[in-house]
């Protein structure tokens, strides 16, 4: 659906209510997706996370080694998906069974 002034809206099917899409990631935030650590640790955003395995970064040229300190972590919209910076790598994604909150 899109309005006079040409921003679009997105359905949200959990509420049946059209939503500005600024706000659509906050809705889908609230909704209570649980974010899980490899053990088992519930993850907040601006968590710290230590990886358990090596990981080769598509794209970077670069492997993460285990035990590797991540800082200040975001949750995206996806239950086993989390959002991170890392020096030299912009755009990290970072699958929650490979991290442990530290």
């Amino acid at each position: 659906m899109s309005t006079p002034d040409g921003e679009d809206y997105v359905y949200d099917e959990a509420s049946g209510e059209w939503i500005a899409p600024g706000e659509a990631g906050t809705a889908a935030g609230e909704e209570g997706i649980e974010v899980r650590d490899a053990v088992g640790n519930l993850l907040a955003d601006g968590d710290q996370v230590t990886l358990i395995k090596d990981l080769k970064v598509k794209g970077a040229g670069q492997t993460l080694k285990r035990g590797t300190l991540i800082k200040s972590i975001r949750l995206t919209g996806d239950a086993q998906e989390i959002d991170c910076r890392f020096d030299g790598i912009k755009g990290l994604v970072l699958r929650a069974e490979f991290v442990r909150k530290r």
